[in-house]
């Protein structure tokens, strides 16, 4: 029981700063980022609020499955670890793609 406590809590603190940028991005005056420190978003975004609506619920999405992982940490620390593992594969590839439709998207093609 306690090695899946242990999994809940590692997998809820990988969940929280996904929650926090999506809670706290969507109202921000300049665009989210996907890369840290990636500055050059000021210049592409035409449509900032758009655009960090959708991070946002991109954001959002991230955290929901560490959650669901952690969660599942609770029940099987074997089955958690397997979701990670495929988080940190496909799930991330699929972000990715995500974010760069999403960039596309609210671009001013310069």
């Amino acid at each position: 029981m306690m090695e899946g406590i242990v999994t809940m809590t590692a997998f809820l603190l990988c969940a929280v700063p996904f929650a926090i940028m999506a809670c706290f991005g969507k109202d921000s005056m300049t665009p989210v980022s996907f890369w840290a420190g990636d500055t050059s978003l000021a210049s592409k975004v035409k449509n900032v609020p758009a655009y960090n609506a959708e991070m946002a619920k991109l954001y959002g999405r991230c955290a929901a499955a560490f959650l669901l992982t952690g969660l599942a940490g609770l029940f099987s620390v074997k089955v958690s670890l397997i979701l990670f593992a495929a988080e940190c594969t496909a799930g991330f590839y699929s972000v990715y793609k995500t974010y760069k439709k999403i960039l596309d998207t609210y671009s001013s093609g310069d």
